[in-house]
């Protein structure tokens, strides 16, 4: 068998998408019988109670990437890193975002025998961090025996900086939880219209502008579609105050939901938008709203393009296009037979990126990371490993 620390830049109390990865990751990794820790900042601190959770740092929000990361900045955490080290004796440290501060770095850089694995999530046009930092994080890049990249636009950027040999390993979903069989949320659908979701972060990089443009073009012409806007973040409260002093109707904010309830409002839902300006290194969100049978209307951002076929499973539509996403959202509220069609086939895409698939590429990268380590100990401990691990 062998044991793996699964580290996290992010506060593992906050939903997030690579808090998610990890989350899901390793709750699969443990079916192959492999023994998993998570090491994360946490806003409980030492005490919080979540199973395989070794809370590593209190986390502070700060500016990135047009959006808000809750990271542990304490350079401090060195004692306490190293003793986790020494008394679990991991055979592979998993790192998510392996040259953020302040834990991924440290433990890459206190790291001594542990096979050391690192999964770039991040995808912009440039980081001022990587490209000031660069001559003193190649040293801890290089301890990476190693890297992962969640896909193309991903692996792309992170090149640019740090050339390596990365693998594309891809996000996953979970298709039974995610189906088109689960319950609509109580509510949430009106008989007489169509009912378009928006499901995200209420800031500037999700694009809700443009959907709100794109939704008061269709509200001339048309009554019976409404759109329901699902989370929180900075700019609710002034997205909520353009839609009543302009008076767009049939808008409705329904605020945080929990992670949990997330499926029930893809199925209680007839379309799926996502308005994205950018940024965005990878579709989970529109793997999930697919997983779910729903037809999609997405900008035509890198990351989006991984999982979504124009024509296919959606339509794509260039960003920042109010006109152009007011007459894919039309093409889709006139065809209930196409909303099908491309529902079905999005389900489709969707299973093939099941958690059990994604999970088996990561275990043939854990082998290949432990063999540089001991050629010799990993085959001992590859044979003992559930089937995954060859």
């Amino acid at each position: 068998m062998i044991k793996v620390a699964m580290v996290s830049p992010y506060d593992y109390q906050r939903p997030g998408g690579v808090g998610e990865h990890v989350r899901h990751l390793s709750a699969e990794l443990r079916t192959r019988g492999v023994t998993v820790k998570v090491l994360a900042p946490a806003a409980g601190g030492e005490r919080l109670e979540v199973e395989d959770l070794i809370a590593l740092g209190r986390p502070f929000p700060v500016p990135a990437n047009g959006s808000v990361a809750r990271i542990s900045l304490s350079f401090h955490l060195s004692r306490r890193i190293r003793e986790v080290l020494a008394a679990e004796a991991f055979d592979v440290v998993h790192i998510h975002e392996p040259l953020m501060p302040a834990l991924p770095i440290t433990v890459l850089r206190l790291n001594q025998s542990s096979a050391a694995v690192g999964t770039f999530h991040a995808y912009a046009r440039q980081n001022l961090g990587y490209y000031y930092g660069r001559p003193l994080l190649r040293r801890q890049f290089r301890r990476l025996d190693a890297c992962i990249a969640v896909s193309e636009p991903a692996r792309a950027f992170v090149t640019r900086y740090f050339p390596a040999e990365y693998t594309v390993i891809p996000n996953g979903i979970d298709p039974q939880r995610f189906s088109p069989d689960v319950p609509g949320a109580p509510g949430l659908s009106d008989p007489r219209r169509t009912t378009i979701l928006f499901l995200g972060r209420l800031e500037e990089r999700k694009g809700l502008s443009t959907l709100l443009d794109a939704y008061q073009l269709l509200r001339q012409v048309r009554t019976d579609c409404q759109l329901v806007v699902v989370g929180d973040g900075p700019m609710r409260r002034g997205y909520e105050r353009r839609v009543e002093e302009e008076g767009i109707p049939d808008v409705r904010f329904l605020g945080y939901v929990a992670e949990a309830d997330k499926p029930s409002y893809f199925t209680g839902a007839d379309i799926y938008c996502a308005p994205n300006t950018g940024k965005e290194s990878f579709g989970v969100i529109l793997l999930e709203a697919m997983a779910s049978g729903r037809p999609v209307v997405a900008t035509a951002i890198d990351g989006f393009r991984q999982v979504l076929t124009d024509g296919q499973e959606g339509l794509l539509v260039p960003k920042d296009d109010d006109g152009q996403m007011a007459r894919a959202l039309t093409r889709l509220l006139d065809d209930p037979q196409l909303r099908t069609e491309m529902g079905r086939r999005g389900r489709a895409t969707a299973e093939r990126y099941a958690w059990p698939l994604v999970t088996d590429r990561v275990l043939d990268v854990y082998q290949r990371a432990l063999s540089q380590r001991s050629p010799q100990e990993v085959n001992t401990r590859v044979q003992q490993t559930a089937p995954g691990l060859r």
